[in-house]
């Protein structure tokens, strides 16, 4: 279905202020929703944020007050949307399990977006994180059992398998070998840009939140364990970040940020079975129609540049969740022991690297010490395989309590 936002009518600027009963949404049912449903709020709660946090960055760098005065109220608005999406998670959740959800977002949305890149050094970087967000799942979810004697598929149900990806002890690089070569703006599809807005604001979103629940902990192996994954979603988000073009210029990227709102709104609306939030998915799809024209206006008036130079004549394909349980395990199989070496992939690994793993993990690495204590506690380390044998024989054999006493 052909779709250009720029050609629909939205809802008038002036008419989007909301009062805090709109804005105090009813979260959805802990316990009845659907995984990619909870998955969906998660990933518009990034999209926002990043919207907000780069409207705030660019009012830093831009010497205008009208312009600056036009981002504060496109910002007032997004701040509006920001927070009548994130209200949907229900208090009831605990930290724990919405952080489940986050990583099921991670892994889901990212072997999504692998399948569907059209370039080829995109999709690898894509393929490269995806394992990592993979192992976050899976060192989460032992400690769900450990700490509140829970399993992790009353949260992700069976869509997503629950096993090790890269083991996060060896998620430590050297940062230099984080950053990677960015597309070219005036080459790139249409649909890679928007990958690598999308997956940059999910992982910024992860790394923001892990920076502030980690010390809510009170077991030492949880706050070591959020200590250690935080650190890995820093890298990510230093890797997708440097894959946008920093040749866009402030209002390029505005102009993009707000279509890229509109992109996830609309891809979004289209899966949602949830008749409320989808209500909520298609009103923020109206909101940012206009909001992406005002950022548009601003491009025709600072830079002298028509929003149809840059922007494509329809949507590209949408993001969709959906199980890649079968995708992610040929990338298992590939890629589980690859690293980092510039901006590039490698199988044996480099020195730095080696000597950067040594130094951050001495003492032990609290993404293995979580496996060994619930093998302890429980008899046996937390898996949840549904779909055959684990596809890496390195990594194939699970925990248990003789081996960790052993």
């Amino acid at each position: 279905m052909r779709f250009n936002p720029l050609e629909e009518a939205g809802i008038p600027l002036e008419k989007q202020l909301r009062s805090w009963s709109e804005l105090n949404v009813e979260p959805y049912e802990p316990h009845g929703v659907d995984p990619y449903t909870r998955c969906r709020v998660i990933v518009m709660n990034g999209i926002e944020v990043e919207a907000i946090t780069f409207s705030h960055q660019m009012n830093r760098h831009v010497d205008d007050i009208d312009l600056r005065q036009k981002l504060a109220y496109l910002r007032y608005i997004e701040q509006q949307q920001q927070k009548s999406i994130n209200w949907l998670i229900p208090g009831q959740e605990s930290v724990l399990e919405v952080v489940l959800g986050y990583e099921q977002v991670a892994t889901d949305i990212t072997a999504w977006v692998a399948r569907n890149e059209p370039d080829p050094y995109l999709r690898q970087n894509y393929k490269f994180g995806l394992l990592e967000d993979f192992d976050h799942l899976y060192r989460y979810s032992n400690l769900y059992e450990l700490t509140q004697g829970k399993k992790a598929q009353a949260i992700v149900d069976y869509l997503t398998e629950v096993m090790p990806g890269r083991p996060t002890s060896h998620h430590h690089r050297h940062p230099e070998d984080n950053i990677r070569k960015h597309y070219d703006k005036h080459t790139v599809d249409p649909l890679s840009r928007m990958h690598a807005i999308t997956i940059t604001a999910a992982e910024q979103q992860t790394m923001n939140y892990y920076m502030n629940v980690g010390p809510e902990f009170v077991e030492p192996i949880a706050r070591g364990l959020y200590l250690e994954i935080a650190m890995v979603e820093e890298e990510h988000v230093t890797q997708y970040e440097s894959m946008l073009d920093p040749a866009e210029s402030w209002l390029e990227q505005l102009v993009h940020h707000e279509y890229n709102e509109c992109y996830m709104y609309w891809s979004f609306a289209q899966d949602e079975d949830d008749r409320r939030i989808k209500q909520v998915w298609e009103l923020n799809l109206a909101m940012e129609i206009e909001q992406l024209k005002a950022a548009a206006d601003l491009l025709r008036r600072y830079d002298g540049r028509e929003p149809e130079q840059i922007l494509p004549a329809e949507m590209p394909q949408p993001t969709k969740f959906q199980p890649n349980k079968d995708f992610i395990r040929e990338v298992i199989a590939e890629q589980v022991d690859i690293t980092t070496f510039g901006t590039g992939f490698v199988a044996e690994w480099p020195e730095r690297y080696i000597k950067h793993m040594a130094t951050v993990n001495a003492g032990g690495a609290p993404s293995e010490q979580v496996i060994d204590e619930n093998a302890q506690r429980n008899g046996r380390e937390y898996r949840n395989i549904t779909d055959g044998p684990y596809p890496a024989e390195q990594y194939a054999r699970e925990k248990v309590r003789e081996e960790v006493v052993r």
